[in-house]
């Protein structure tokens, strides 16, 4: 984790921040996602600096590259594998009869 980022469960419910301010690095995702310039980013929280926003870009690139991702095929429905197998249990306990 870059130096300019810190986790802290006293601060912020332990979101990360900009170190040594409250500056969640998810405001600053957001705002930069919204269409903010660094520059507007910096007027609005004169503590941010242009290295502060690198550092929470880098920040959420390395959580994304670290992160495990599992692919669904949308065509598969999982319950219908438990639908099957409970149908052919039913079909075997018929079979079996009372007991």
């Amino acid at each position: 984790m870059t130096d300019r980022i810190e986790i802290n469960p006293a601060v912020m419910q332990g979101k990360p921040v900009v170190r040594n301010t409250r500056i969640p690095v998810e405001l600053v995702l957001r705002k930069l996602a919204e269409g903010a310039t660094a520059e507007e980013l910096m007027d609005a929280y004169p503590r941010l600096t242009k290295d502060d926003i690198q550092a929470c870009l880098g920040y959420a690139a390395d959580l994304i590259a670290h992160q495990d991702v599992f692919v669904v095929d949308p065509k598969y429905d999982a319950l219908d594998s438990i639908r099957s197998r409970s149908r052919e249990q039913e079909v075997l306990d018929l079979l079996d009869g009372p007991h």
